[in-house]
């Protein structure tokens, strides 16, 4: 398993949340255009559920290399291994994070005074 670290590009991101490099939505120019079909396509619910599904797909590798290596497959090394180990901990514990800090903001916007 090969860990390639790629470099932060900020458009890409940007684009990925459905925004403009200024901070405007572009989901209304896509939808006119006929791009978008709706909500769940983009923004943070999309970003979201990509990101729990790779959070799920780095979990389940590092159980199989668990496996493996418990198995002796001599293509599965112990460095592997610890590196998936790590790499979906701390995806889970990043998600967790998140989770808590949206429930906390929820919290918060309904204990207001209206």
């Amino acid at each position: 398993m090969k860990l390639e670290l790629k470099p932060f590009d900020f458009n890409q991101a940007v684009a990925r949340a459905g925004l403009r490099p200024d901070g405007t939505p572009l989901l209304e120019r896509a939808r006119a255009a006929g791009e978008v079909e709706g909500p769940a396509s983009g923004g943070f619910r999309g970003a979201m559920a990509q990101a729990l599904q790779e959070v799920s797909h780095a979990q389940q590798e590092s159980q199989r290399l668990q496996r493996e290596f418990a198995l002796d497959n001599p293509t599965v090394s112990l460095e592997q291994t610890m590196i998936a180990m790590q790499r979906s901990q701390i995806g889970f514990q990043a998600a967790i994070q998140v989770r808590n800090r949206l429930v906390s903001a929820y919290t918060e916007v309904m204990n207001m005074q209206v």
